[in-house]
């Protein structure tokens, strides 16, 4: 039960933690001052949310998003949610592999070597089947974590920061609604797909409790660090190396590698969430599907999307609210639906 729960809970935390929440950007994007109520509500949504996730993806023995997408919204609105999941994916990961040649540039090589690395290794991840996601995980994520931690527990120390002293400031608690919204649809494909290889129920408890606990627990420290230097901020595009600005250059390299690893799941967990869904129509190797849909996107890789997400992410938003409803209140209309049978 441990080791299956714990390779879920990587799963989960690799699928929401991308090079947005650990650059920092997503957090101070949403958080900041006033919302160590809101992290904490998200820790208690977040994990709610991945319970049913996982139960209903349990229960159905589902192989891709769509059965788990029908019992959340309903027949009727799973088509849209389906058709906005798929597009979400798709945009997400093109933007990962546009990172991954601006990573590159950081390092003086050229933007397409940085975006060729991401998609052979993401070929060679799938090659396994869904087992390379699975293995890749266990070793990067405790990477990342661990290095991720060190620097805000350092910097917290450095700073001779309290961690409570802003605990009377709670007037952001609100944002713990969208925050937590943006990140389900993701989680609903990823999760939604491994549905027969979930053991039992006490795997689920373990994983998304685990990985609640853990992304509260972050969330509540670098946004805590975030804010002792909040004027500094708009000089940084990655709120990260505000942080890291005193720290030797070695240190810089290394989160700078830890934020490509960040890229890295976070593609593979929408490449994930694409292919399974393809599958359902095209019965072909993994790898193959992986290959072909990432070959589709390379070209747009050049085009200016920022746009595009600006237009779709309030979108995201403003939808994804009501599936966060739904899975909040999913008990409690379930047991009606299950009475009135």
């Amino acid at each position: 039960m441990f080791k299956s729960g714990l390779k879920w809970m990587f799963l989960i935390i690799g699928t929401t933690i991308g090079a947005g929440y650990a650059s920092g950007r997503e957090l101070w994007e949403f958080f900041g001052h006033g919302s160590g109520l809101a992290i904490v509500l998200f820790m208690i949504f977040f994990t709610s949310s991945c319970i049913v996730i996982m139960t209903i993806s349990y229960k159905r023995k589902s192989t891709e998003y769509r059965p788990v997408l029908r019992d959340i919204v309903g027949e009727k609105l799973a088509k849209l949610y389906d058709i906005m999941i798929f597009i979400y994916l798709y945009t997400t990961t093109v933007v990962m592999l546009s990172g991954s040649g601006a990573t590159g540039q950081a390092f003086n090589l050229p933007y397409w070597w940085g975006i060729a690395f991401i998609v052979i290794s993401l070929v060679i991840l799938f090659s396994k089947d869904i087992s390379g996601l699975l293995s890749i995980n266990q070793i990067i994520l405790p990477i990342l974590l661990t290095g991720l931690l060190f620097v805000l527990i350092l910097f917290t120390i450095d700073q001779e920061l309290a961690l409570f002293s802003h605990w009377h400031e709670q007037t952001n608690w609100i944002a713990a609604f969208p925050f937590t919204a943006l990140n389900i649809l993701p989680l609903i494909a990823v999760l939604g797909a491994i549905g027969d290889k979930v053991e039992s129920k006490q795997e689920i408890w373990f994983a998304c409790i685990g990985s609640g606990v853990i992304l509260g627990s972050i969330s509540y420290i670098y946004n805590n660090s975030l804010i002792q230097i909040a004027d500094e901020l708009l000089l940084y595009e990655i709120p990260l190396f505000a942080i890291l600005k005193n720290y030797p250059f070695q240190m810089v390299i290394f989160m700078s590698i830890l934020l490509w690893f960040a890229i890295f799941t976070t593609a593979a967990a929408g490449v994930l969430g694409i292919v399974t869904r393809i599958k359902s129509y095209i019965d072909k190797p993994l790898w193959i599907l992986v290959l072909t849909t990432l070959l589709t996107m390379i070209p747009l890789t050049k085009i200016g999307f920022s746009n595009l997400i600006g237009l779709l992410y309030p979108i995201y938003g403003v939808l994804n609210l009501y599936v966060l409803t739904r899975l909040l209140l999913y008990p409690i209309w379930n047991n009606m639906e299950k009475r009135k049978m």
